[in-house]
């Protein structure tokens, strides 16, 4: 069951001709999910054929997250556990790896893409970007990937799973068409994204811009005195009208970096608060991945393109 789904070209002939009948088994069977990009995704693949309990919350950063007595009671009752992978969860790694190899079903979103789908670290040899997310491509086949496994879990279901996967499937395709149209406003030399930490290196491989993190992949890490002299004086040279807080990381970084920028005799702003590793509050657009993007882009499209 840990094989790779990534028949796509399969799954796409699938969409356009599958009658698409709402068959599900009953009960509902309790799938385990750890971030809250991965809650959504199962969510909208299983619909309400399963119950899905996602471990992390709105906010909450994945990096640092640890997980508590609740949480370990939780995933030794799931049917199956989603997680992201590439180190994402990096206080749980060993725990899933233990629980693999003690027979429960654990999948890694990471496990759908191809090795050429994935960031390399520049600064670490064997280290990825695991924010896979950023990429819609990269979420399309991890929808993929997740109604593959559903579906082998529940084969009775299997039809009514990639009816929503081709509903969901559609909706990231209408969805990168208006995020393109929006990014294009931008003119080129202002597609530069400084952030808390080096989350949108897929969101800037996909829609052309230049993006550099105060701190690595991981908001773990330390942002050290030159990383930011550094960063200051690329903003003040360059004359980047804003910067952005995320919603998983304290701002106090960005505040000090801003400070900085003005200490070389540029003024930044803060532009504004984007998703990065947590979507928004359940009750809120935002609660959902393409809510989250739709988020972003407005927030990144109006601090940035500033008119003449």
């Amino acid at each position: 069951m840990k094989r790779l789904y990534l028949v796509y070209t399969l799954m796409a002939m699938i969409c356009m001709t599958s009658s698409c009948r709402n068959q599900k088994d009953s009960p509902q069977p309790k799938i385990v999910t750890t971030t809250t990009m991965i809650t959504d995704l199962v969510h909208q693949i299983g619909g309400d054929s399963i119950v899905v309990v996602g471990l992390m919350k709105a906010g909450i950063d994945p990096h640092t997250y640890k997980a508590s007595e609740g949480d370990v009671h939780q995933l030794s009752s799931a049917q199956a556990i989603f997680y992201n992978g590439l180190h994402l969860e990096g206080k749980m790694a060993d725990v899933f790896k233990k629980m693999n190899k003690s027979g429960y079903q654990t999948y890694a979103i990471s496990d759908a893409l191809l090795p050429e789908d994935i960031i390399s670290s520049t600064d670490f040899s064997g280290n990825y970007d695991p924010h896979i997310w950023f990429s819609i491509q990269n979420w399309k086949k991890a929808a993929m990937y997740v109604s593959g496994v559903l579906s082998e879990l529940h084969p009775n279901n299997k039809m009514y799973y990639e009816n929503n996967l081709c509903k969901y499937l559609q909706s990231l395709d209408d969805m990168a068409v208006e995020l393109q149209k929006k990014i294009n406003k931008i003119p080129s030399e202002k597609k530069i994204l400084i952030t808390a930490h080096d989350a949108f290196g897929y969101f800037a491989k996909e829609f052309d811009f230049q993006v550099k993190g105060l701190q690595g992949f991981s908001s773990a890490a330390e942002a050290g005195t030159a990383n930011m002299i550094a960063l200051a004086e690329f903003i003040a040279e360059n004359e980047i009208p804003a910067i952005f807080v995320e919603s998983s990381v304290p701002e106090k970084t960005m505040i000090a970096l801003q400070m900085a920028v003005e200490n070389r005799g540029f003024n930044v702003r803060i532009g504004g608060m984007l998703y990065s590793d947590a979507l928004g509050n359940p009750e809120t657009p935002q609660g959902t991945y393409i809510g989250m993007y739709h988020a972003n882009i407005e927030t990144i499209t109006k601090a940035l393109y500033v008119r003449e």
